[in-house]
């Protein structure tokens, strides 16, 4: 059972590191004024958050950290914040990036 747990655990480590590099990348694709007409953090802010959640992702699935550490955690909430709050506004402005998830 621990096992299957320890699986479990490390796929969704593997999927906050998706994430996670999908939002940098995103992030780095849309140009700095759409953040700010958008009334939003500043894109490097948002990237050096990113960056880090990009991190600890990694670090989640090489199981360098534990998938419920305090890190991970914290990034898989900036990702998210990124997704739901920053991307649908940034999207609309801004040139670049997908325009679809």
């Amino acid at each position: 059972m621990h096992d299957v747990l320890d699986l479990i655990f490390w796929f969704l480590a593997i999927a906050v590191f998706g994430f996670a590099v999908w939002a940098l990348i995103d992030a780095a694709r849309r140009p700095a004024q759409a953040f700010a007409y958008a009334g939003k953090q500043t894109k490097q802010i948002w990237l050096i958050i990113l960056g880090f959640a990009t991190l600890f992702g990694l670090a989640a699935a090489v199981q360098y950290i534990s998938a419920l550490s305090i890190f991970t955690i914290a990034a898989v909430i900036a990702t998210t914040i990124y997704r739901v709050d920053v991307w649908p506004a940034v999207k609309q402005i801004g040139k670049g990036g997908s325009s679809s998830w």
